[in-house]
């Protein structure tokens, strides 16, 4: 029995070289577009890649490691909510105080100037009615 030999187009490895730089693992490629031959998408990377291979990071670490990362990662997201918790509260007070002072603007142009008893610049209620 004889087994067909496969012969792919330049620009077919080019476009399997194109998705493993785009970060797509080589078994995956070879899964997807039915590759058989062990080396053949890496030694298409060989050839058209511009990057060469991506190096994998293998993180050794010991148990107790891995749950403090675990427990910074969750206090970092929790840090970020507040975060944004707090940028929103800001934004909230900075638009009220424009409001305020856009207020403030019209009823001095309505009013003209505060009256000298007033020697602080605020307005109190009745002279803002």
């Amino acid at each position: 029995m004889t087994r067909p030999i496969k012969r792919y187009s330049e620009t077919f490895k080019r476009e399997v070289v194109t998705e493993y730089e785009a970060g797509a693992a080589i078994f995956s490629l070879q899964k997807k577009y039915g590759i058989t031959g062990g080396h053949t998408i890496q030694g298409w990377i060989k050839k058209y890649s511009r990057q060469g291979y991506r190096t994998e990071v293998v993180r050794i670490q010991r148990a107790e490691e891995a749950e403090r990362v675990k427990e910074l990662e969750k206090q970092v997201k929790e840090l970020e909510q507040a975060l944004g918790k707090v940028v929103l509260e800001k934004l909230k007070l900075e638009s009220i105080l424009e409001v305020l002072r856009e207020d403030a603007a019209e009823v001095v142009k309505k009013n003209g100037l505060p009256s000298s008893s007033n020697s602080s610049g605020k307005f109190n209620k009745e002279e803002i009615q």
